[in-house]
């Protein structure tokens, strides 16, 4: 489990390609400075389990599910990704519980900066219109948002300086693509409510 609140701006430094499969190894020194085989990070919003960590890099196997749904196949080494160790209990839950599951990829459709913040708009796929809603939590990038607002297309979050400047938020070009995770809350709802809306 993960806040949304992200660490640190990592680096892919390698990825290696396996049948239906691949490994990243992403530097990151503050993520890495206490991980052990078998933690848990969250690279971009995707819940990543170390398989070998030495000299500020760890490494990761991505399976092909994780492949097919999220944006985690377009990364080359030099690609910039968001970093978030597993939450410790008893921490402080800074932004909204994200599992680190990937719902959708979506694509910034525009950037529209301003003096104090600037407001991204980003596609929002149909099977996650139900879960997303004004005010509501979102994951983007792994980064825990508030949606400032929402019709049957889009979204669009509003960011201060601070995550533009310390997120891969701040350097994402209109076109690119998105890993999304609506909260898991709203989904439970759905399905004590039997699907109905």
């Amino acid at each position: 489990m993960f806040t949304g609140i992200i660490e640190e701006l990592g680096e892919v430094v390698a990825v290696t390609p396996r049948d239906q499969a691949a490994v990243l190894a992403i530097k990151g020194p503050q993520v890495t400075s206490d991980a052990r085989h078998g933690d848990s990070i969250a690279v971009n919003g995707v819940c990543l389990t170390v398989v070998e960590v030495g000299d500020g890099v760890f490494t990761a196997d991505v399976m092909a599910e994780s492949l097919l749904r999220s944006a985690l196949a377009d990364l080359r080494p030099g690609s910039r990704v968001n970093l978030e160790r597993a939450a410790l209990v008893g921490s402080r839950l800074g932004g909204h519980l994200v599992q680190g599951h990937v719902d959708a990829v979506a694509q910034l459709l525009s950037r529209q900066p301003a003096e104090h913040w600037e407001v991204l708009t980003f596609s929002l796929p149909k099977p996650l219109r139900q879960y997303v809603v004004e005010k509501g939590s979102i994951t983007v990038d792994g980064v825990s948002l508030t949606v400032m607002t929402v019709d049957e297309e889009t979204f669009a979050v509003s960011l201060i300086p601070t995550t533009l400047a310390l997120t891969t938020l701040g350097s994402r070009a209109v076109g690119e693509q998105v890993n999304i995770e609506v909260d898991v809350i709203a989904k439970y709802v759905e399905k004590m409510l039997g699907g109905r809306r």
